[in-house]
């Protein structure tokens, strides 16, 4: 991998668009084999069936969480590890309201499978959107065009004639809905935090922004090559079972009225206080990951101080919950590690 060594972070040495290698012993083909085999077509099945069939009958939001719990459980996606920021383990329903996204929230969820669409489909039944480094717009996409996406190449621009809205008209226009921004724009092998693209901040300044992460185990299901269908199926599919953690932050607001909620003694993590510390810092001396990215804003783009804190606030957040760090790449440079990769392989 030494021929790609330019698209590592120059500060952590990070290499977030390689792919995570399989760790399965060649002794245990025969059983992968066998449970690949077993799994397949019913995973097919049901899949198929709920994007041609099911979606489009009138039965209602849970039961159509319900089906995708069951496309999520043929995998072996059974156990979901969940924390939350400021809430204790058992004592989510008292906090409930205020520390999970509600309706007219916005979810700033990490992206680096096509099963993060999946499982935020499954609790949050939310608008998906898909971002761009180049606009603060966001196109409205369906859940299976975000499943799509995480296979993929980057785009630095809307497709032609694409339809874009800010988040304040999308939030407007369904206020019974959460709406769930993706704001790295392209999918990562989780170990590091692209430069986020601006459309966060077309959200209204009253709206809650939660960023989430989600991490995988084993982490190879994610797909940061785009075009890897058939090593995501076989990866998902053969191993027996699979483990999604979950983290919430709390919530970031657009706009300094509306200040950050300050770490409280119940916090879930340890390093909330650190990231305390760390917002303090970011006020005054961005990230140099964000400044030296080749995904800069664009003249006639530009962001003012405020701005940039938010983005700060909601990367540094994704970050810490994926135990990952902020790199200074972003989808342009993923644009040419692609290319680069082609040349190399044939995806």
């Amino acid at each position: 991998m030494e021929k790609f060594s330019q698209f590592r972070d120059r500060g952590s040495g990070i290499a977030p668009f390689l792919p995570v290698p399989r760790q399965s012993s060649s002794a245990y083909l025969p059983v992968l084999v066998f449970i690949f085999v077993l799994r397949c077509p019913i995973f097919i099945a049901v899949t198929v069936g709920y994007f041609l069939v099911l979606q489009w009958l009138p039965v209602g939001s849970l039961a159509r969480k319900a089906l995708l719990w069951m496309i999520l459980g043929v995998p072996g996606i059974w156990w979901v590890d969940l924390r939350i920021d400021g809430v204790k383990r058992g004592s989510l329903a008292k906090h409930h309201a205020l520390r999970l996204p509600q309706p007219s929230d916005i979810i700033a969820s990490s992206f680096t499978s096509p099963i993060d669409a999946l499982y935020l489909a499954a609790i949050f039944d939310p608008i998906f959107t898909a971002s761009y480094p180049s606009t603060r717009q966001v196109r409205r996409i369906t859940l299976l065009g975000a499943i799509l996406r995480a296979f993929r190449s980057p785009r630095a621009h809307p497709p032609p004639g694409a339809k874009l809205v800010d988040l304040r008209t999308l939030i407007e226009a369904h206020p019974d809905r959460v709406v769930a921004v993706f704001p790295e724009t392209t999918t990562t092998n989780g170990q590091g935090i692209l430069t986020l693209s601006p459309s966060l901040l077309s959200a209204p300044p009253n709206a809650k922004i939660f960023p989430i992460n989600l991490r995988y185990t084993p982490a190879d299901i994610t797909t940061p090559l785009p075009g890897t269908y058939f090593t995501f199926l076989w990866n998902l599919l053969s191993e027996p079972t699979h483990c999604i953690q979950v983290r919430i932050a709390e919530c970031v607001y657009h706009s300094s009225r509306h200040p950050t909620p300050l770490t409280g003694p119940g916090k879930s993590f340890a390093s909330n206080l650190l990231e305390t510390l760390q917002t303090d810092e970011l006020a005054t001396s961005s990230s140099t990951d964000t400044l030296t990215s080749t995904d800069e804003p664009r003249a006639g783009h530009e962001q003012s101080a405020e701005e940039r804190k938010v983005l700060d606030r909601v990367s540094e957040a994704l970050a810490r919950l994926g135990r990952a760090k902020r790199v200074a790449l972003g989808p342009r440079d993923k644009i040419v590690f692609v290319e680069s990769w082609k040349r190399r392989h044939r995806i």
